[in-house]
């Protein structure tokens, strides 16, 4: 599936992402807007405490929580190769609600994130680098409705071994996530992909690897993977 730019409103450029319904159909959403959501746990009491350990190591606090980092559409990718400029990046798998063609689809991405410059800035370090998503969506219809969304799994790997695992219970459902920005951003309506926070790393330290898989299980769907290899630019 391809990624294309195309020319957007007067909020920035638009992306045209092609994809597929897990029935097979093709699906084209052209977003305008690209959110990555963050400290979007469900025990506020836990956010904070995570903040204050990343404040002790050099990392802003955010303004709001949970926190919103606006991006351009054009990070967004379903290449199965990346390119990054530093060599501390690290991905981590998230659903991602994307809302287009008057409906709403789920899907799973990787916020690839420059950790050196996470230090500089929260924003300018998710800008670094290209936002992964798959290429396979689930239909969820308007407005987005799921079964059980505590009951999703998500599980990344890094060159092989378990990264992140667990289920969405601990986390604010995504819906709930957009209802707050689309508040926040004035964005109601409006073709948008969100990246809805993740899980903690099983063992809390950051790697810096090459291959990463990202899986989002949903009940009584197919898992959804994603798949991608990060290199860094030469100079």
């Amino acid at each position: 599936m391809t990624t294309t730019p195309t020319t957007g409103s007067p909020a920035g450029t638009a992306t045209r992402l092609r994809l597929r319904a897990t029935d097979g159909a093709e699906v084209e959403v052209t977003p305008t807007h690209l959110v990555v959501a963050g400290y979007t746990g469900r025990d506020r009491a836990a956010v904070q405490h995570h903040i204050d350990e990343l404040a002790a190591i050099g990392v802003p606090e955010p303004d709001t929580i949970p926190a919103f980092y606006p991006l351009a559409t054009t990070c967004l990718t379903t290449d199965q190769q990346i390119e990054v400029d530093g060599t501390k990046t690290s991905g981590e798998v998230e659903p991602v609600l994307i809302r287009a063609n008057g409906t709403y689809y789920l899907t799973v991405g990787s916020d690839h994130t420059d950790r050196e410059m996470e230090k500089v800035g929260i924003q300018l370090s998710k800008a670094a680098c290209p936002k992964p998503i798959a290429d396979t969506v689930i239909e969820l219809g308007d407005p987005p409705a799921l079964v059980d969304w505590d009951s999703i799994v998500v599980r990344s790997w890094v060159d092989g071994e378990l990264y992140q695992e667990g289920t969405l219970a601990t986390m604010l459902p995504i819906t709930e996530v957009l209802d707050e920005w689309d508040q926040i951003g004035g964005s109601q309506g409006i073709a948008l992909v969100l990246f809805g926070g993740t899980r903690p790393l099983i063992d809390g330290t950051f790697r810096y690897g090459r291959d990463w898989r990202m899986q989002l299980e949903v009940p009584g769907h197919t898992p959804i993977e994603l798949s991608y290899t990060v290199s860094v630019r030469s100079n």
